[in-house]
């Protein structure tokens, strides 16, 4: 609803069945209206209890609605599909038996209740997208891109849209206008991740997990100790590493696994983990209160996780052959962003919110030259211009990095 102007970068099939998952108020449902229409679509809400207890109670009706229906409705669009997996043996009928059979439109909050209960998802019939929060380049031709606010409250539409609280054009300072952006934060925090995921049956300790849950958000951007976080919470590792995969499954979190290499140089083997929204995981560290100010190290956390956040999702758009990780030595050498990009080319990005980043903080970037000496490096920041600080390394306003590593697409 709130996203309806602003156009989204994910382009859907229009003939051809497919999945759409994502977390809950992405905009899944807005992007689906706004790609077909209502006029030609024939909706089955799941969240809708009498609907979703008349299709339980007989399935095989759901096939002659779908065999009878009005010419008109050349898609089938049924929401939150997960909550009813045994509708895909049906949709399966018609799609092998039907003529002409509609073309089926199946939208989700994750895949793993779908996964987990052995569903049908079709056998190649239907295509398979991921929908994510707004990133920068659907928000700036609507002029409604913030930095500041995309790092504080997130890029939920609904949520980020609410924070600018009549001010499209505020940037620092916006908080007194932005109640409802908090407000509705701790409540999708708090009703969706924490209860629902219950709701699904895929955590039987629901005290542990909302432990882990504040402490993943602590941990959100490092390099992960599972065995630390069994500790603190009183769970075996295994359980902690259940509990990652539970908010991988569901889209609420991504791994950036470290970079390997042939050579013989020792790097990082545990992974990090970022969660897919900075409002979300500002809301799980209960930090919502508390202004994100530049120059600190709590907005230099921010502001790595908007722009790998941003980098990973606008490639899962624009192509998803584009390989992610990270760089780390036995030294602490470190890389934010090791991208591997389909062609071979291979680029080196370090994460500084800084206008100013110096040789002394990016020696990152020459450690991984040693390994891959044709990698282009790159310093994404908040300087307003691009500048070289030697042969080897640019200096980039972040923005214009993504034009530099995707203009190829």
């Amino acid at each position: 609803m709130a996203s309806k102007n602003i156009d989204r970068i994910l382009k859907l099939p229009l003939k051809h069945s497919f999945f759409l998952f994502g977390p809950r108020q992405v905009g899944k449902t807005t992007l689906i209206k706004n790609s077909f229409g209502l006029d030609s679509c024939l909706i089955y809400d799941l969240l809708i209890p009498e609907e979703l207890r008349r299709l339980k109670m007989n399935p095989g009706r759901f096939r002659d609605e779908i065999i009878y229906r009005d010419s008109k409705y050349t898609h089938v669009f049924i929401d939150e599909v997960q909550k009813l997996p045994e509708i895909l043996d049906e949709i399966h009928y018609l799609l092998e038996n039907m003529k002409k059979p509609p073309a089926f439109i199946l939208s989700g909050s994750s895949a793993r209740k779908l996964k987990r209960s052995n569903a049908n998802m079709l056998g190649g019939r239907a295509f398979s997208f991921s929908l994510f929060g707004l990133t920068h380049l659907e928000l700036m031709p609507s002029s409604k891109f913030s930095l500041y606010r995309s790092l504080e409250f997130g890029s939920l539409p609904a949520i980020y849209l609410l924070s600018m609280g009549g001010d499209e054009n505020a940037e620092v300072g916006v908080r007194e206008q932005s109640q409802d952006a908090i407000l509705a934060l701790r409540s999708y925090v708090n009703t969706y991740i924490k209860e629902e995921i219950q709701m699904e049956a895929l955590v039987r300790n629901l005290d542990a997990f909302t432990e882990f849950l504040k402490l993943a958000a602590d941990e959100n951007t490092n390099v992960l100790n599972y065995s630390n976080i069994a500790s603190d919470i009183g769970v075996s590792s295994a359980t902690v590493k259940e509990y990652y995969q539970i908010l991988e499954d569901t889209l609420l979190g991504f791994y950036l696994r470290p970079y390997s290499s042939r050579l013989r140089k020792k790097l990082s083997k545990h992974p990090k983990f970022y969660f897919f929204d900075t409002g979300v995981a500002r809301a799980l560290q209960q930090k919502l209160s508390l202004e994100l100010t530049p120059k600190t190290k709590e907005f230099g956390k921010a502001f790595e996780h908007f722009v790998i956040k941003e980098f990973i999702y606008t490639a899962n758009y624009l192509n998803p052959d584009y390989k992610f990780s990270y760089y780390r030595t036995e030294n602490n050498a470190e890389v934010d962003l090791i991208i591997e990009a389909p062609t071979g080319k291979v680029f080196a990005v370090e994460v500084k919110a800084s206008d100013t980043p110096k040789n002394s903080e990016l020696k990152g970037l020459k450690s991984f030259k040693t390994l891959v000496p044709k990698a282009s490096l790159i310093c994404a920041s908040l300087a307003e211009k691009r500048y070289k600080l030697d042969e080897d390394i640019w200096v980039y306003p972040w923005q214009e990095v993504f034009d530099v590593v995707f203009k190829q697409v």
